[in-house]
């Protein structure tokens, strides 16, 4: 089995921000006992900020950006240097992998990564993967940990991903009220906005929303996710076992996509323009009866420049993002044609990612 395992700031650090050592060690043991029974772990770590604060006292003079630049690089050496002598008592190498978005920013870039985290799998080294805070540019970061770890479960094609909170689940309603209850299923296109909560962790970026975003986004790609509660003694051991019994939200995967349609999920940030299309292209490019391309007798607005390969946004006419795709051509070429309605698609179907219904 394949596993991406997502550790948030949440779980790793006391109430002051320091390392919670006890946790660590008992997550390293769950994760190796999965490796030494021959299943392929990511290990996607959050804590750097975290444990940075509790080595720096003087940061709240500085900026947010200078402050996260210091107490991610000084907190990562603690975090890494632990997590080092923890995995060395089960005689298990780690290796760590400090990435940004801009790493995942074209295709050729995605499979050097990829290729990457396969040869330390075929190394029998665990990859130990965290968002490279020092170097991150504010506009390209990734919402947190989370979109990093689902979008390490996809380019990998994990068979399933763990993304462990401070929380049980996704509740049905105000988790502090006591007639909520986890939500322990969530079907592809359940629509669960109602329910998120959007305040965000004490020591994390981001909240049970972006949780949510991602787990909704990576199941739908053909990957089962799991919140839970990563405090839960034996937390990787009981989700990785299948514990019918343990309380969590479980989001169903949904049908297996493409390789490359996974690169293109993740890939709006990187958007160069952005098409706004009529209803009957929206509608045509969200039925679940046919594949759709994006013809261009569809587009009644481009906002930027593109050439060929690039990145397109569509939005419907709302404004409301619908997909993510390559184009097929340049503008200027678009721009030149007298008749579009015998040109080729702008986004050919194989190339083209809408984003599931009702999704956050």
């Amino acid at each position: 089995m394949t596993i991406t395992i997502k550790v948030g700031s949440n779980v790793l650090t006391r109430a002051d921000g320091t390392l919670n050592t006890e946790r660590m060690e008992s997550l390293v043991a769950q994760i190796a006992e999965l490796h030494k029974a021959g299943h392929k772990v990511i290990f996607v770590s959050s804590g750097a900020v975290a444990a940075g604060r509790s080595m720096i006292k003087n940061y709240t003079e500085l900026d947010p950006v200078a402050q996260r630049q210091l107490l991610s690089s000084v907190g990562q050496v603690k975090l890494i240097d632990q997590y080092k002598q923890l995995f060395d008592k089960h005689q298990i190498a780690i290796g760590q992998i400090l990435v940004t978005k801009q790493d995942f920013s074209t295709r050729e870039h995605y499979l050097n990564m990829k290729s990457c985290i396969e040869t330390l799998w075929q190394s029998g080294v665990v990859p130990v993967v965290n968002e490279n805070d020092t170097v991150s540019v504010t506009a390209l970061m990734f919402t947190d940990n989370d979109e990093l770890s689902g979008l390490m479960a996809s380019m990998m094609d994990c068979e399933k991903l763990f993304i462990l909170s401070n929380i049980d689940g996704i509740y049905n309603g105000n988790p502090n009220d006591a007639g909520s209850e986890v939500i322990r299923e969530i079907e592809p296109n359940n629509n669960v906005a109602q329910y998120v909560q959007t305040t965000k962790s004490g020591f994390g970026r981001g909240g049970m929303q972006t949780k949510c975003k991602t787990a909704q986004k990576t199941a739908a790609s053909g990957i089962d996710v799991y919140i839970a509660n990563g405090t839960t003694p034996d937390v990787i051991k009981r989700l990785a076992s299948g514990d019918k019994d343990f309380v969590c939200t479980h989001f169903v995967a949904g049908q297996h996509s493409p390789a490359v349609k996974k690169w293109i999920a993740y890939s709006e940030g990187f958007a160069k323009a952005t098409v706004v299309v009529n209803q009957g292209a929206k509608l045509a490019l969200l039925s679940h009866e046919h594949a759709a391309s994006l013809l261009l007798p569809g587009v009644v607005a481009i906002d930027g420049d593109f050439k060929k390969d690039d990145m397109l946004l569509i939005k419907d006419g709302e404004g409301t993002i619908i997909g993510v795709g390559k184009a097929s051509t340049d503008r200027a070429k678009i721009s030149q044609l007298s008749d579009t309605r015998h040109a080729k698609p702008l986004i050919h179907y194989d190339y083209l990612y809408i984003y599931p219904n009702e999704i956050i």
